[in-house]
């Protein structure tokens, strides 16, 4: 009989013993998989929004918009169109759209009350393709057909006291270094998902926007993809496309300030997570280990008396351990996903995040990577727990040993 059989049948001989181990590595490697797919549904649905509300998946910009534009935006207007830089065959077949946005800044005025705001200019048109990461909270969203009709952050609206249908005044400094002013009307509200954008913007077509600030250009060209795992790769094609003297192409992660942030703090967590359950396994693997040693002493004895070598023996106990966290992370992940799947399916209600206004109903994704993840953590831990147990029974003394049968 093989080691790896004997292994095996000897977890059946202290079955209570047993499933205690095989217990804790199955609700360890669930706990995992739910609060890992939980995070990672989070990271996924945070990310589409971004790019989806406000960065898009690439932007095309002068080079150094981002680094001086804010001081001096109307130093970087790029032409009304890219018609002439890309073509089909220049161009990847990932991009969904690109859709222009000029930014500017300015008064917004309601009866007594005057606020700063940020203003974007854009295609009416471009919410075909963005979905619906903008929610629009109150009213409806732009239109072609009425040009003088904004949306409002939600914040902002809050702030000034404004509803949909009221008449409010657009004071901005034009290109030219003038002052000129619009009366527009609240066609909706919305929401993104940063409260502090919310709080101070507002967006109107891109039309309205240029006749606002007396230009036919625009500061950034927005580039939507299918996926969101091409951007790289689309972003290497632009690149070559586009003459770089001319033309910044920019990724949204190098934009996602607050996103990256979030990832980084909400993965610190998922690692302390997974030390705390990986401790919770050793130390009880390491327990049943210890226990299974000091009552199989004469056993050991005996079969080192039998010709076993002391490397038979440590690997005969290691095996018991791997075994252990081969099934009971299997097990796990069959119970991960099964609970994933039901908690998933009912949803998980979220208050709001920091710096964010509203909170939103939450769900667990299983990577393959979770998986994977999950079972060599599983795996990795028993066999590190049964390393000392089993050298430690391997250096039993026979004689010793076998007078524990007595």
């Amino acid at each position: 009989m093989n080691e790896t059989t004997l292994a095996f049948r000897n977890l059946f001989r202290q079955k209570r013993r047993s499933i205690i181990s095989l217990a804790a590595v199955i609700f360890g490697i669930a706990a995992l998989i739910l609060s890992s797919g939980f995070i990672q549904w989070i990271f996924l649905d945070f990310r589409e929004a971004s790019i989806k509300s406000q960065l898009g998946h690439l932007q095309i910009t002068r080079p150094g918009y981002f680094a001086a534009g804010s001081a001096d935006p109307y130093a970087y207007l790029l032409p009304e169109s890219l018609s002439k830089f890309l073509t089909p065959e220049n161009t990847s077949d990932q991009i969904i759209a690109i859709v222009p946005r000029l930014n500017f800044s300015g008064l917004i005025s309601h009866n007594e009350s005057t606020l700063s705001f940020i203003g974007e200019g854009v295609d009416p048109q471009e919410h075909t393709f963005f979905g619906d990461a903008l929610q629009i909270t109150e009213g409806q969203y732009l239109s072609n057909t009425l040009p003088n009709h904004i949306i409002a952050g939600e914040g902002l609206a809050h702030n000034l006291g404004l509803n949909v249908g009221d008449r409010v005044v657009l004071l901005a400094s034009t290109t030219y270094g003038g002052i000129n002013a619009i009366e527009v009307v609240i066609r909706g509200l919305f929401t993104t998902v940063t409260k502090s954008y919310d709080d101070i913007a507002i967006r109107i077509p891109i039309e309205t926007a240029r006749k606002l600030l007396r230009t036919e250009s625009t500061h950034r060209w927005i580039v939507l993809l299918k996926n969101t795992e091409q951007t790289d790769h689309t972003l290497a094609i632009l690149r070559n496309s586009l003459p770089s003297n001319e033309f910044e192409i920019v990724p949204w992660y190098a934009l996602a300030d607050f996103y990256n942030k979030t990832v980084v703090l909400f993965s610190k967590q998922v690692l302390g997570i997974k030390v705390i359950i990986a401790a919770i396994i050793l130390l009880s693997i390491f327990n049943t280990m210890s226990i299974n040693i000091l009552e199989r002493t004469g056993e050991i004895g005996t079969a080192m008396a039998l010709g076993v070598k002391r490397a038979g023996i440590m690997r005969l106990f290691i095996n018991e351990g791997i075994m252990i966290g081969c099934i009971g992370g299997l097990i796990g992940l069959i119970v991960g996903l099964f609970f994933a799947h039901i908690i998933s399916h009912v949803g998980i209600p979220m208050p709001p995040p920091p710096g964010m206004a509203r909170g939103y109903t939450g769900e667990i994704l299983v990577t393959a990577e979770i998986a994977i993840e999950s079972l060599l953590l599983a795996v990795a831990t028993t066999l590190v727990a049964s390393i000392f147990p089993a050298w430690k029974a391997s250096r039993m003394q026979i004689v010793d040993a076998l007078r524990r049968n007595n």
